[in-house]
């Protein structure tokens, strides 16, 4: 059997239809006149069957919805989604994630403050006036010689004149990044008391904090403007970091000022054959002062300290004057030989430099 498409369709009456029409709720014509005017224009008034399959769906609609929903009065909701129960602040603090945001940016302004407090011991300018006129002074190394000092301390005071007047060190970026990474270190030693991952967290911070600075030196004080010149530096600059860092644990633990004394003679002073003894011995017992006064502190002082965490001992020139004032057996033995001194000895066991005991 064969269908064809070419079938007659039955047809209801005329006045069936008009009637059918005239039967659909006054909710579906609302609704039909709510329609935009594209979807109503594809419908054609005389089309027969169209309005037959319109009577029939609105028909039963309203049979399936005695309280007519579709009232133009009832307003449909934008969305379906149901109202948390709990707030944003909630959900972040029950996961913890507030806490460990809050906390991060408190390590990140933390490690700001002490890296601000390493980079000022040796703080230095290079006058633009005399780059241009040609006057800058250079190492036999080449490394260009600025002035000591440049506003690193509170209130724009310059610091850095201790290290380059009394140690014996040149104004250049060289010493600066000694001098920083020196006291950073003294901070790493102290970080190392702290919990695993907080200890990570803060030295990760301090060390940032120096690089960034030392390639904003690179390019604004150096001139600098070649970014693959620069990170060139860096990565020499990190190597150094990383044999400072193990140089100077070295000296811990052997607990050996006199492999400290290399370290620092090797670091600070480029293994000069020339360098002052005394120097050497400062530096050692400045650090071992530093380094016995942050392992009293706790993160709280660290924290509220900030860019004056050095300041509460003697410093390097303290250190410096102690290196000359013997011990009560040096001046004991000097004694017997019937040498004198001009400054009283030191008493045994007084806190401070090893070198003063």
């Amino acid at each position: 059997m064969t269908l064809s498409l070419e079938a007659p369709i039955s047809l209801p009456p005329q006045q069936t239809l008009r009637n059918t029409i005239m039967a659909t709720s006054s909710c579906c014509r609302a609704s039909l006149s709510r329609r935009p005017i594209s979807i109503l224009g594809q419908i054609h008034p005389t089309s027969t069957q169209t309005s037959r399959i319109l009577s029939s769906q609105c028909a039963r609609a309203a049979v399936s919805s005695p309280a007519s929903p579709c009232s133009s009065t009832t307003k449909r909701p934008l969305h379906t989604t149901p109202k948390p129960q709990i707030s944003l602040a909630e959900i972040l603090k029950k996961t913890g994630i507030a806490q460990t945001t809050g906390r991060s940016y408190m390590i990140y302004q933390a490690t700001e403050q002490l890296h601000k407090a390493c980079a000022a011991q040796a703080e230095y300018t290079i006058d633009p006036e005399d780059r241009k006129a040609s006057k800058l002074k250079h190492t036999p190394d080449g490394e260009e010689i600025g002035r000591s000092g440049g506003g690193g301390g509170e209130g724009g005071s310059a610091k850095g004149g201790v290290w380059h007047e009394e140690m014996g060190l040149l104004p250049t970026f060289s010493t600066w990044s000694q001098v920083t990474m020196l006291h950073m270190y003294l901070l790493v030693v102290r970080f190392r008391d702290m919990p695993k991952i907080q200890q990570t967290t803060f030295q990760d911070g301090l060390v940032n904090h120096f690089f960034y600075e030392a390639e904003a030196k690179m390019d604004l004080v150096h001139n600098l403007t070649s970014r693959v010149i620069r990170q060139k530096y860096l990565k020499d600059l990190f190597v150094q970091w990383r044999g400072l860092v193990l140089a100077y644990d070295e000296a811990l633990a052997k607990d050996s000022d006199a492999v400290l004394a290399g370290a620092v003679w090797r670091n600070l002073y480029k293994a000069d054959e020339n360098v002052d003894v005394r120097r050497l011995a400062a530096a050692v017992g400045y650090m071992r002062r530093g380094m016995a006064d942050l392992a009293h502190k706790g993160e709280e002082d660290l924290v509220m300290k900030g860019k004056r965490v050095f300041d509460e001992w003697g410093g390097v020139k303290a250190e410096l004057r102690g290196v000359d004032v013997p011990s009560s057996q040096v001046k004991g033995l000097m004694d017997a030989e019937g040498l004198s001194s001009s400054e009283p000895a030191v008493k045994e066991g007084v806190k401070g430099s090893r070198f003063g005991s």
